[in-house]
């Protein structure tokens, strides 16, 4: 599959859109340790943990394109479509984005991220930052 839809709720589009600036790339990201995107790790988070991550240019690990009524230029990497179904929704509930598919609700509280490069260190391995 080279292709997603997704549709964004106005609150969610609205939230989205303040974020991102003309020109950026946005990825629906697995925030669970499986990517350079996620501090976050372990068996407790893989497939669960869902974010939106801002770059300046594009990744060439993600790959899909996902068509959205937001205008963003927005894409995923076949890694995570594996824990995606059909019809795409984002909503904002509580002050927090929702993802969900043809099948229910996939995250609860998907994140916002701009990207600046960094690693998990072991302090937060310590702290129990990874899970």
């Amino acid at each position: 599959m080279d292709k997603v839809q997704m549709n964004l709720k106005p609150a969610a589009e609205k939230k989205l859109n303040s974020r991102v600036q003309a020109g950026q790339v946005v990825l629906l990201a697995l925030n669970d340790g499986s990517n350079e995107y996620s501090k976050v790790g372990g068996t407790c988070s893989i497939g669960a943990n869902f974010q939106f991550v801002i770059l300046a240019a594009k990744d060439p690990a993600f790959t899909i394109k996902v068509t959205n009524n937001a205008g963003l230029d927005l894409y995923t990497s076949p890694a995570e479509m594996q824990f995606l179904g059909n019809d795409l929704v984002v909503d904002e509930k509580d002050a927090t984005l929702n993802l969900a598919d043809d099948s229910g609700v996939i995250d609860g509280a998907v994140s916002i991220n701009e990207y600046e490069p960094s690693s998990v260190t072991a302090k937060d391995m310590q702290e129990g930052k990874t899970c």
